[in-house]
């Protein structure tokens, strides 16, 4: 009887764990997924080409996603990363027209990679100001960076008067060319955008499983209260993930003008959204507290390995919003599922744990 027992228990065991790794991997099994069927549906698909156009423009969706993940983790959220992305992208352009000063009958151009730092700097100074007002003035994060996706929305279409700079390549006799480079050049034959976003999340792993300030952002965001009182700088901990987001926003921006070689002012709506759904099918919890850079890549590949699929089997614009939506929807539900599932699994340890600390009381006091 107890054999039988065993046994049972046995194969319970083993079918939770290969739900719990079904759910744990299920943005690789989705993407593996999307490529089969999109490969039997279109021949032009599964191709090296093909793959590489596809992932410059994941390399956006990335970029932003990571930026989402930290603010996500300590568990808020970023909805100005579309507008602050479009205001980098346009500042960009901005410098490359180059800086006009007609009162003294000037003219500067700066170059690429002075423009590359002005524009993440932008970036970082939006994400300050989101930063300061959830942690130092406590502005609900929605409220406050919803307000902000209206402000840098409006500073880009005031920068712009809402056209757009085109051919933003450069003059080489002004010095400022090579702005296509990073949207165009190859490097060991990957675009530069996807090698940019790469060594961005090799950064940003890094910095979340293996510093302080990593196991602050987690902390802060499993629970911000016994964080502080175990010596955990909450605020400045959430103010630089604002930071973060805003500087993986101007680094989009970049990389989308770079290859569009245009910046317009309304550039990057709804990627807010995009962003959102990456972190969220790649697993983490909007709460706060979990989440890895690894799954978030994946969920902005399958975001973007998606979209491009429907695009190239013709499925019209109306349709590869509805497939969006119910894909984000699905990915939330699982993710309820996968977290009640983990509570119900440590339930029972914690009541073990409430039953006998009266018994080793008792024991201590016996002694």
């Amino acid at each position: 009887m107890s054999q039988h027992n065993n046994n049972a228990l046995l194969g319970g065991k083993s079918r939770i764990n290969i739900v719990h790794m079904l759910l744990e991997g299920r943005a690789f099994f989705a993407l593996i997924a999307i490529i089969i069927v999109f490969s039997i549906l279109s021949p032009v698909y599964f191709s090296t080409g093909n793959f590489l156009t596809m992932s410059s423009h994941v390399a956006v969706f990335g970029l932003l996603g990571i930026g989402m993940l930290f603010v996500i983790l300590t568990g808020g959220i970023d909805l100005s990363v579309g507008s602050t992305m479009a205001l980098c992208g346009v500042f960009a352009g901005l410098l490359l027209e180059g800086i006009h000063i007609e009162s003294l009958d000037l003219a500067f151009y700066p170059s690429v990679w002075v423009v590359v730092v002005l524009t993440c700097l932008l970036g970082a100074f939006v994400g300050t100001l989101n930063g300061v007002l959830v942690a130092y003035f406590q502005v609900p994060a929605f409220v406050a960076t919803l307000g902000m996706l209206y402000v840098a929305r409006g500073a880009a279409l005031l920068l712009t008067d809402g056209l757009t700079f085109n051919q933003l390549s450069g003059d080489p006799t002004l010095g400022n060319t090579g702005f296509e480079w990073l949207g165009f050049n190859k490097l060991f034959g990957i675009p530069m955008g996807v090698l940019i976003l790469f060594v961005v999340a090799a950064v940003c792993m890094v910095a979340l499983s293996r510093t302080p300030f990593g196991r602050w952002i987690y902390s802060t965001g499993g629970n911000a209260r016994a964080a502080e009182l175990s010596g955990v700088p909450v605020k400045r901990v959430k103010l630089a993930v604002y930071i973060i987001s805003g500087m993986c926003a101007a680094m989009a921006g970049i990389v989308l003008a770079s290859q569009l070689t245009s910046a317009g002012p309304t550039a990057g709506t709804t990627y807010e959204l995009t962003a959102i759904a990456a972190v969220v099918i790649g697993g983490a919890s909007l709460m706060g507290g979990r989440g890895t850079v690894r799954n978030t890549l994946l969920g902005a590949f399958v975001i973007g390995f998606l979209a491009d699929g429907l695009v190239i089997i013709g499925v019209s614009a109306y349709w590869q919003m509805v497939f969006t939506g119910s894909v984000i929807v699905f990915a939330v539900m699982l993710n309820n599922i996968q977290y009640s599932a983990k509570k119900s699994t440590t339930k029972p340890a914690d009541k073990k744990a409430d039953s006998s600390a009266p018994q080793e009381i008792s024991k201590a006091k016996a002694t």
